[in-house]
């Protein structure tokens, strides 16, 4: 497949999702992780043979996930995994929170390398633990994670890592030498890597991502890897997520967990997860072709018409992470781009103080919707 239909505004519009319903029909909507393509065809039947068989009661184990996403993985990063160690809950935020219930003691710190995903602020909190912030570090280059920090938190007593693996706001995808690095340093401090793994099937060239568990003994004896298939399939609102553990001692820890945790997941989540793992490899090309159309089509439109902004192109994902210094709008610019471009954009500050003066824009729609949305931008900063 090298073309995907979008849908239009009027058809995106009779949607309920959070996209559609935060803000009046005026508004673009450009903020929240959610693609306005239509659903991979084997992802919707697999989710309406259940309801058709009246298929809708509580999940019995993991059963077909497994063997479906280590098919993938397999596949798409050449990482052999066993289908026994995976299991699923609701969701990404839930399996980092439970996972790091089986690490903390109250009190203990958990690092985060902002600027990154907001709730990662809160997770670790949730899981009675503190936050010590790492920020990433930033030079002509682009973005990376600072491992003297990191060390530094590591020896200062911090118990884990919520790794962002690939980043978001950024898009970026951590090189395999760094996530080595990571894993020594885990190690030598024993501390535990929880490694967000969501946006890893939107990566442009799945050569280049590297899954933590895959780098070393080191990664897996101190690391848990956390996915789903409701970012590169776009079923977020399906509520099925994996949690990866692949030595003895990070087994442990998921075996641990309550009975619920895994009972929460949604059957239709877990056969439409399974559907996406297994036969969607297609439609995901699809997208992935149309949403590297976008991030460069995103690039001309800026450089014409807001050539002050700044945008690196990511090299995963469909958000684009915007410097929006030049504008003058303030330090928090969405809000007036919804005020008087009716552009709804992620305000930079969610992401950390060091996302003050920037936004964050999801490009994973129509040619046409981007082009009016930045022209829109455009008008705003000329009236």
């Amino acid at each position: 497949m090298t073309e995907m239909a979008v849908d239009s505004l009027d058809v995106l519009r009779r949607r309920t999702s959070a996209k559609w319903r935060t803000y009046p029909g005026d508004v673009l909507p450009l903020f929240v992780a959610e693609m306005d393509y239509p659903l991979a065809p084997p992802v919707a039947r697999a989710m309406i043979e259940r309801i058709e068989a009246s298929d809708v009661g509580y999940v019995s184990g993991p059963g077909p996930v497994g063997p479906a996403f280590a098919g993938f993985a397999q596949r798409r990063w050449n990482w052999d995994l066993d289908p026994e160690d995976v299991r699923t809950t609701t969701d990404v935020s839930v399996a980092i929170v439970e996972t790091l219930r089986q690490v903390l003691e109250p009190g203990d710190e958990v690092i985060i390398t902002p600027p990154v995903y907001p709730p990662f602020f809160d997770l670790p909190l949730e899981a009675g633990g503190k936050i010590r912030e790492v920020p990433l570090l930033q030079d002509d280059a682009g973005w990376a994670l600072d491992l003297d920090g990191l060390e530094r938190a590591f020896a200062a007593g911090a118990k884990a890592l919520l790794l962002c693996n690939p980043h978001n706001p950024l898009g970026l995808v951590h090189p395999k030498e760094t996530l080595d690095a990571v894993a020594r340093l885990a190690a030598k401090y024993g501390a535990t890597v929880v490694s967000d793994e969501i946006h890893a099937p939107l990566v442009y060239s799945a050569q280049d991502f590297t899954p933590f568990l895959s780098v070393s003994d080191e990664a897996r004896a101190h690391g848990v890897c956390v996915t789903a298939a409701s970012k590169g399939w776009n079923i977020a609102g399906s509520k099925c997520a994996l949690m990866i553990a692949s030595a003895p001692e990070t087994r442990l820890l998921l075996d641990e967990m309550p009975e619920e945790v895994g009972f929460r997941t949604s059957i239709l989540g877990l056969h439409g997860t399974t559907a996406a793992y297994a036969e969607g490899d297609e439609w995901l090309d699809g997208v992935l072709a149309v949403l590297a159309s976008n991030r460069e089509l995103l690039h001309e439109l800026l450089a014409a018409e807001l050539p002050g902004v700044g945008y690196r192109m990511p090299d995963a994902s469909y958000l684009a992470w915007l410097d929006l210094r030049a504008l003058g709008w303030g330090e928090d610019p969405a809000a007036y781009a919804l005020d008087k471009a009716r552009v709804a954009l992620e305000p930079g500050l969610k992401f950390g103080t060091s996302g003050a003066d920037y936004a964050r824009l999801n490009f994973a729609c129509s040619p046409d919707v981007l082009e009016e949305a930045v022209h829109r931008l455009g008008s705003a900063v000329a009236g």
